[in-house]
């Protein structure tokens, strides 16, 4: 009788089975040849998540309708561009050149940030997932782009955060940090670096999660994750910023570990929107989100990929050994 092996971790990341998550663990986890991440980078398109995604992508470059981009949440061209660009795929592909571009073109506002349009303010949601997602695919030299980093810079808060379901500075506003994270340091400004510093300053100073003793969905790991704030969020962007080793980023860590299984994978927790504590936001929210279908590309409650390759990034930006 033959007896299978179980793959170990860095050979369940980099099977072919999904090309995206092999691309990126090769990218970011191990040492992998230029002409070896090149093939790696050609193949994704080709099946797996990514092709699941352009097949869902309509004739004129959008998902689902063309005169509402934002719309119905999660499935809509705003929510696949983003997970596209957490996949690995850049403008160099043409249909993701076509339908990122009139993304920005369409969100793009007057005060210089991005929104839906009809609006004339800018929002920090859509401006740090915008602005972010277009870095990925490879806009950073845009015009627009850099208008939204100095939006960000202009609208934060006084206390370091950004305003999000009209509060003030909280926690859950993280997508101006993750925008910031993306950005190539040689393109940041004087006004750039100075809210970054000051961004990271109001998360460490909340230890990354100290709010999810009222909002527990805080303490759980979702992918996609462009919606509500998680720790694995928070660790990414304070780790892609060389602050993970400061102490108050200690109990996040001891999350991330805490969570990890015995055969060094993680769990995809919830998709988002995920459950909530009753009184933690509006009442006029949590009915709205109630009425919301989720898009997961994993199994809930089931060993993830791209949750592993996330937190294993963050333990090697913080000088831990990767398993074999």
């Amino acid at each position: 009788m033959v007896v299978s092996r179980m793959k170990t971790v860095m050979e369940w990341l980099t099977e072919p089975a999904e090309p995206s998550v092999r691309y990126l663990a090769m990218r970011d986890l191990t040492e992998s040849s230029p002409g070896d991440l090149r093939q790696a980078r050609e193949r994704i398109p080709a099946k797996g998540w990514v092709k699941k995604i352009f097949d869902m992508r309509l004739p004129d470059g959008y998902w689902v309708e063309k005169s509402d981009l934002y719309r119905p949440k999660f499935f809509s061209t705003n929510w696949m561009l983003l997970t596209l660009s957490d996949l690995g795929v850049t403008r160099e592909i043409p249909w993701v050149a076509e339908s990122a571009e009139l993304w920005r073109d369409t969100f793009a506002r007057p005060d210089g940030g991005f929104d839906m349009p009809g609006n004339e303010k800018s929002e920090l949601c859509l401006v740090g997932n915008t602005a972010r997602g277009l870095v990925k695919f490879g806009y950073e030299d845009d015009p627009r782009v850099k208008s939204a980093f100095l939006w960000l810079a202009r609208n934060q808060a006084p206390n370091g955060g950004w305003d999000c379901f009209g509060r003030n500075g909280v926690i859950d506003g993280w997508e101006g940090m993750s925008a910031f994270a993306e950005l190539p340091r040689q393109k940041w400004t004087r006004s750039v670096k100075r809210a970054a510093d000051r961004g990271l300053e109001f998360y460490l100073e909340r230890r990354l999660l100290r709010e999810g003793r009222r909002y527990d969905p805080w303490f759980r790991f979702h992918f996609p994750y462009h919606y509500f704030y998680d720790a694995l969020v928070g660790l990414e962007f304070v780790t892609a910023l060389g602050a993970g080793s400061d102490p108050r980023a200690a109990g996040a860590v001891g999350l991330l570990k805490k969570k990890r299984r015995s055969d060094g994978r993680w769990l995809l927790d919830a998709a988002q929107p995920d459950a909530m504590n009753a009184g933690t936001i509006p009442k006029s929210l949590q009915e709205y989100i109630k009425k919301l279908r989720p898009f997961t590309l994993e199994g809930v409650g089931k060993p993830s990929k791209m949750i592993t390759f996330r937190a294993l990034r963050v333990l090697k930006r913080l000088g831990e050994s990767l398993p074999g």
